[in-house]
């Protein structure tokens, strides 16, 4: 009897131990890496906004700004849930973040058939520190603003959410970035309570339960194992988007961005077109219905024109052919035409801004190509100013280069400031930007200006050159290089506007194209500009007062010297 229940107690008692066990799991891969070590961006939020630039039938987008997160599809899915049938255009500003919800997102955008691009809305209201401010947003979550591209941007796992868009453009002055992605895991160490049983010698488990669990820190990795690159590589073609993009981003380490050029994002498909100068982020494909005055883009991707054969037995294929084919060209040319904005000789408007009668903005706007007749009409422009020095906001496509010459002298013996930007009349369509209707019969005519979206091509360069000063904001700045036999002249004014002719021939002998874009940096080496103007200006906006620091707008008056009277002797 003691033999068994010494066997019982040595074989058939339970042990009971608590154990502890340190796990690696792998939270939700990440491409931003950055958001470990700060968060600048909150949350992504979504708000239906609606363009304040215009009276009736204006367009309406998602603003989709901040930090992807787990939780941003779920978001996302009530936002649409609110927007019903309608496809309004998703407008993206943020730094990136967790990428299984990006792609989680732009599924759900290709699924909506909604277009994406890349922007930042800034909500009527609101300060330029806070552009969403929740003043300015309604109780039912929607909102009245406007977007912008200059220096909007959608990095690390927000291209991937953009690519679902079955439209997907940006412009030349906002920016796509990608990176490695980067995996987080987190070490857990996990307590049990475990029961075990003897039998024969041997511990047994009989039964488990978790008691607690305590974080042991975090790892991280760049590697892009099978898995994910098998995931990465599936959502791409999904979207129609071709994998060289894993090497964009395998090329970047998690520190650092590579921003894609316009030309690869739309090689690679990323990109689906680029926003035009006088087109903003948001603003959506026009229906083939769309009436002439609606505020949309018109210029999608052109599908390759099909030739129908005509149905006449009697004539070759080729000739039944030709026909339908010229025809179908003809109305593409002709469709083309309609879509862009009307070109006219160049004109001259006093635009204000503000209420005159305590103190308002002024501006000369000068729209349209340059002509022979383009100086005499200047001339007769400036006389009705009465000697004042109003600012000069370019708009050109350029010209006639003698013309744009004599503007240039013009401008620079009268010693005006010159820019370039978008004058803006209101309730002008957007395929009339000068409508009569909208132009004062005397005196200035109510309106605004913007550095976005304004150019100044060709030889309307010529005549920024000129002035004193001349500074430009996020503008598109572009030259024509001179035949040889307009070299002499091209230059001598180079020489009489203090711009360094010898500099450019040498950068314009490095390409070989025939027009060639100028960065801001270029321009100043240059000296085409000698000024920038700070991202809260726009161009001929400005009022010189007491208080105002010094700057190129504004520079210091000298005070006069009192020389005292020098005594005559006789």
């Amino acid at each position: 009897m003691r033999f068994a229940v010494s066997f019982f107690v040595k074989y058939l008692f339970s042990l009971i131990l608590l154990s502890s066990f340190l796990l690696i799991l792998p939270i939700a891969a990440t491409s931003q890496a950055a958001e470990q070590k700060h968060a600048e961006q909150p949350p992504m939020r979504f708000i239906i906004v609606r363009s304040s630039l215009c009276q009736e039938n204006c367009p309406e987008w998602i603003s989709a700004e901040g930090r992807i997160t787990a939780d941003t599809p779920a978001r996302f899915r009530k936002i649409l849930k609110k927007m019903g049938d309608r496809k309004l255009p998703v407008v993206f500003r943020s730094e990136g973040g967790d990428v299984d919800a990006a792609y989680g997102m732009g599924r759900m955008i290709r699924k909506a058939g909604l277009e994406t691009a890349v922007g930042g809305t800034r909500l009527n209201g609101c300060l330029v520190q806070d552009t969403l401010c929740d003043a300015a947003i309604a109780k039912d979550g929607t909102a009245a603003g406007y977007t912008y591209s200059a220096g909007a941007y959608c990095f690390s796992a927000c291209p991937l959410a953009f690519a679902g868009g079955t439209s997907r453009v940006a412009s030349q002055w906002s920016f796509i970035g990608v990176h490695q992605i980067t995996t987080i895991y987190n070490r857990v160490r996990v307590s049990y309570r475990i029961e075990y049983k003897i039998v024969n010698g041997k511990k047994k488990e009989i039964s488990r339960k978790e008691i607690g669990r305590t974080a042991a820190g975090q790892s991280s990795s760049t590697k892009l194992g099978k898995k994910a690159n098998a995931a990465l590589t599936a959502y791409l073609k999904e979207m129609g988007v071709s994998d060289q993009v894993i090497d964009m981003m395998m090329s970047a380490t998690p520190d650092s961005i590579h921003i894609v050029p316009a030309a690869d994002a739309l090689r690679t498909g990323l990109m689906t077109d680029m926003l035009a100068y006088n087109e903003w982020p948001g603003m959506p494909l026009c229906a083939p219905d769309a009436a002439a005055e609606t505020v949309c883009r018109r210029h999608p991707a052109a599908a390759a024109p099909v030739a129908v054969a005509a149905p006449v037995v009697a004539a070759a294929p080729e000739a039944a052919g030709a026909p339908a084919f010229k025809a179908s060209a003809q109305n593409t040319a002709e469709q083309a035409s309609e879509s862009l904005p009307k070109t006219q000789p160049m004109d001259f408007l006093l635009m204000s801004n503000g209420n005159c009668q305590e103190e308002c903005k002024q501006w000369i706007s000068a729209d349209g190509d340059i002509t022979p007749d383009t100086p005499a009409r200047l001339k007769a422009f400036l006389e009705t100013l009465g000697g004042r020095e109003l600012p000069v906001v370019l708009q050109s496509n350029g010209g006639d280069m003698d013309a744009a010459f004599a503007m240039g002298r013009m401008i620079r013996a009268a010693g005006l400031e010159t820019s370039i930007g978008k004058t803006q009349l209101p309730n002008c369509p957007k395929l009339d930007p000068r409508c009569k209707t909208s132009i004062a019969k005397s005196g200035p005519t109510e309106g605004e200006v913007f550095a976005g979206g304004g150019h100044c091509l060709s030889t309307c360069t010529l005549v920024l050159m000129s002035g004193m000063p001349r500074i430009v904001g996020y503008s598109n700045i572009g030259l024509v290089r001179p035949t040889t036999a307009e070299y002499t002249k091209f230059f001598a004014y180079f020489d009489e506007m203090g711009v360094s002719g010898k500099t450019y021939e040498t950068m314009m002998l490095g390409t070989s194209i025939e027009r060639g874009n100028i960065v801001r940096s270029q321009a100043l080496e240059l000296g085409i500009i000698n000024g920038i103007i700070p991202n809260d200006e726009e161009p001929g906006l400005h009022v010189c007062g007491p208080e105002a620091r010094e700057s190129l707008r504004c520079p210091r008056k000298a005070e006069a010297e009192i020389v005292p009277a020098t005594a005559s002797v006789n």
